[in-house]
């Protein structure tokens, strides 16, 4: 008892206006609140009150209106994979996270879908009508008037349960009453038609509407259908993915795509990671390295450990951000949903201006302008402009997605077009994250001998440091001899014994108590540290032998995404509370202007003064930048595989692929000129044809045509997004 989260999936919605009829019938019951229909999933989301409106109630509702309804604990998609077999989840969501895109009737070929039948029904009565006609005029009028009622009960009657729900103003209420007047004045032959025309449309809308759906459905195919699992004893068998449970050792072969998020516990592969993060170049992974569900091993046998459940991985947490985020309305969307919602009444009553003013005012013909009121209601139905804008987001949502660039929603896409500047966390964002050794200087022992002496004392050690010299240690294949008496020294650095001799490995100023620095040395280290780099010197019995340096490197393709966001007019710019050395000296490798040693608080500020002068977007790690990422008019959180990241920031970049962040701004600004360009088809077409309805120019059949072809065009512009490469947007 109490509040419940309901949710449901819902067949047979194809545009905007179809989600707004559900929620306008639901918001009428009481109990029922927080409704959210989503026409691109097929998905409705609302809390009840059980106690006053149960489940079974929610889905008479919505069925009265003409849709199929099913909670979705009910709905078990079928899957297909490879093999062409068909195979079926084991519970209703099965664990890639599109549950409700199963789509009720979705994937069936357009003739078994409900309007299919419809459009066939009346297609072939108009024929036999048509045909009648030549035998008798009676005979063909009385064909033409079963062909219209045929076509129009089932529209009439979801008219009616619409009205009866208290949303009057619906296409299908404009079309019956078009239907109805056009029988009523003895223009059966064209009533017949139009209600055909209509059929025929509403049946495009769903295969356009179908294809943006799709779109979303494909990610989760990325997810294989089984999977096989090692057990302790090195047995293994099938099971399904949504069975897989952390801890689970899967074994992903050559070809295959990894089933689930994991740490690879046996083997070496290189893994195509373009399906989730659009990076175009395999990476070489080996043990210890984290996979994600989606990808492709492409050279060699895999052991993989599970570490996230299957209704958990990357895939499915990509489709959820999708799917929330296409209930997040942009404010040039809540316009015109605001707009349409006086338009089509002012629409109705000009229709009814039309059809008493001439005929009353100036004696003119009562049969003609019913006529061309007839045809203005139909021309005026808002379809077109209502999925304007949705249409165009959904596409976009999906688009990102499939290059790893997760966005939440349509006031992000709109916020992202006006950024004027760029803020990027240095650590974790411009860089690795982790330091690496860049210069090794020798002094007394060849380099080789350096590396090995000094990996001797770091082994064991987690420092960052430590962590970069033994990664070049065995990136070099060095040997390491055994040091014993490894001691750390708060404060200094490591100390210890190899082959009875004593070294010390430690910054410069405590290197400088133990033994003499020379001074092409001493001129070496300022060199390096200029540089922004960390310095370690390893002292051999008194006797210095020579430096190693480490820093925290840019990501790989930095300097090309920075050139690509100026290109489009942007400022870039670095926060970072680093040293001013460090912060300075890869500001300048990157050609960045930049701020140094900032608290999380200096951060925020800075980005709130640079909002004034317009929009701010900040690329951080979605933690420490929490503040910052919330301040900004766009936040993108780095590392977008992560629950954190996605929780935190407007937009996330799955695989820290930093080229996604032009990536992310040119589809926003393309997604904007898009919906601009749906607007005026939406507007422009009907403008045009009222004009010629009013003149008598055009009649009820060209009406319809209209009006679908209007709805049709600004979807399939809309689905352009879809098929762009990355370097297509503006």
């Amino acid at each position: 008892m109490g509040v419940q989260n309901l949710r449901f999936a819902v067949g047979g919605m194809d545009c905007g206006s179809c989600a707004g009829k559900i929620e306008a019938a639901l918001s009428r019951l009481p109990g029922v609140s927080q409704i959210r229909v989503n026409a691109t999933t097929g998905s409705l989301n609302l809390q009840v009150e059980s106690a006053v409106t149960d489940s079974a109630t929610i889905e008479r509702s919505v069925t009265e209106l003409g849709y199929v309804v099913r909670p979705i604990s009910a709905v078990v998609p079928t899957r297909v994979d490879t093999s062409g077999q068909a195979s079926k989840a084991h519970t209703a969501d099965d664990g890639h996270g599109h549950d409700h895109l199963a789509g009720i009737a979705d994937g069936k070929p357009w003739w078994q879908s409900p309007k299919g039948h419809l459009v066939i029904a009346s297609a072939l009565a108009v024929a036999v009508a048509f045909l009648l006609s030549f035998v008798s005029l009676r005979l063909g009028s009385a064909g033409y008037i079963v062909a219209t009622l045929i076509g129009i009960i089932p529209v009439a009657r979801r008219a009616l349960a619409a009205a009866r729900a208290g949303v009057y103003f619906t296409i299908e209420m404009l079309m019956t009453i078009a239907a109805a007047g056009a029988l009523l004045i003895g223009a059966a032959e064209e009533a017949a038609v139009v209600v055909l025309l209509f059929a025929i449309g509403e049946l495009l809308e769903g295969v356009a509407s179908q294809s943006a759906r799709s779109s979303i459905r494909q990610l989760g195919d990325l997810i294989p259908s089984d999977v096989v699992v090692e057990d302790a004893a090195g047995k293994t068998r099938v099971v399904a993915t949504a069975d897989l449970k952390i801890g689970d050792r899967i074994v992903v072969r050559p070809g295959d795509r990894v089933p689930a998020d994991g740490t690879i516990a046996e083997g070496a592969s290189d893994i195509d990671e373009a399906p989730v993060t659009g990076e175009s170049v395999p990476k070489a992974k080996s043990i210890g390295g984290e996979v994600f569900a989606g990808s492709i091993n492409k050279t060699a046998a895999l052991k993989v450990t599970v570490s996230r459940p299957t209704a958990d991985n990357t895939i499915a947490r990509i489709i959820r951000t999708v799917e929330e985020a296409q209930e997040a309305k942009a404010p040039f969307e809540r316009y015109i949903d605001r707009f349409a919602r006086w338009y089509m009444p002012a629409i109705v009553g000009i229709a009814l201006l039309v059809a008493v003013l001439p005929p009353l005012a100036m004696g003119a013909d009562w049969y003609t302008w019913v006529y061309r009121a007839l045809a203005l209601l139909l021309i005026g139905c808002p379809c077109a402009l209502v999925i304007a804008t949705p249409a165009a987001i959904a596409s976009s949502l999906a688009a990102g997605a499939r290059r790893g660039i997760l966005m939440k929603g349509g006031a992000v896409i709109e916020a992202a077009s006006k950024v004027k500047t760029i803020a990027f966390d240095k650590t974790g964002t411009l860089t690795e994250g982790r330091p690496v050794v860049t210069d090794i200087v020798a002094h007394q022992r060849s380099e080789a001998d350096l590396l090995a002496l000094a990996t001797s004392l770091e082994q064991g050690s987690n420092h960052p440091i430590a962590l970069a010299i033994l990664n070049r240690a065995t990136a070099d294949n060095v040997t390491v001899p055994k040091a014993i008496g490894v001691t750390a020294i708060p404060g200094e650095g490591m100390t210890g014994a190899v082959d009875g001799r004593t070294l010390f490995l430690g910054a410069p100023k405590h290197a400088v108590v133990r033994a003499t620095l020379p001074g092409d040395l001493a001129t070496r280290v300022a060199a390096l540290q200029s540089e922004g780099k960390t310095v370690s010197v390893l002292v051999e019995d008194q006797t210095i032998v020579g430096l190693i340096a480490v820093r925290d490197e840019p990501r790989a393709g930095i300097e090309a995404a920075i050139a690509e966001i100026r290109a489009l007019g942007i400022t870039p710019l670095m926060l970072t509370g680093d040293n001013a050395l460090t912060a300075a000296a890869i500001a300048a490798r990157l050609g960045l202007d930049h701020r140094s040693e900032m608290m999380p608080d200096d951060k925020l500020r800075h980005i709130r003064e640079e909002a004034r002068n317009g929009g701010i977007a900040m690329v951080g790690d979605g933690i420490n930048d929490a503040p910052a990422l919330a301040a900004a008019s766009v936040g993108i959180a780095m590392g977008g595989g992560t629950g954190v990241a996605l929780e935190t920031a407007d937009a996330a970049l799955v695989g820290d692929r930093i080229s996604g962040v032009p990536e992310l701004i040119r589809l926003a600004r393309r997604t904007m000129e898009v919906i601009k360009q749906n607007v005026m088809i939406a507007l422009g077409l009907k403008a045009v044809f009222l004009i010629t309805t009013i003149l008598g120019i055009t009649g009820l059949w060209i009406a319809v045509i209209a009006d679908t072809g209007a709805t049709v065009l600004v979807t399939l512009n809309a689905l352009r997004l879809l098929a762009s490469r990355p370097g297509d947007e503006a």
